[in-house]
């Protein structure tokens, strides 16, 4: 009998609440690379990247979540990348704010940057 462990999960899409959704698409698409793959009326959207999907919600995030989560360096998304130093580059040509620039921990190098939102997106290396 096949349990939950033998099926195999082929992505994770985490939900972000966004306060303006064209915003929130220009910076994923212009910055990040990613395509839209689902439009839903005028409030939600799937977009996606390689292995990596996202939906973005038009709707209100308390700020105060938001505020407690940057002030704690708490992530909300975290990708690996291949060549983390180009991105790092690319990334930084950009108006993007780096919360966290490239640096090296004992789990492997990283940095991390905001979206428009305020939510926190690393970016990693395999170690």
């Amino acid at each position: 009998m096949k349990t939950a462990a033998d099926i195999l999960f082929r992505t994770v899409s985490p939900q972000l609440l966004v306060s303006n959704i064209d915003t929130s698409l220009d910076f994923y698409r212009t910055i990040l690379g990613f395509r839209i793959d689902f439009r839903y009326e005028n409030f939600y959207v799937g977009i996606i990247k390689d292995a990596c999907s996202i939906h973005l919600k038009l709707a209100d995030s308390p700020t105060d979540e938001r505020e407690f989560r940057r002030a704690n360096a708490h992530l909300d998304l975290t990708i690996i990348v291949d060549e983390l130093d180009e991105m790092y580059r690319l990334i930084s040509k950009n108006e993007v704010e780096v919360t966290q620039a490239l640096r090296e921990m004992e789990y492997g190098r990283e940095f991390y940057i905001a979206d428009p939102d305020g939510y926190i997106l690393a970016f990693m290396e395999d170690a």
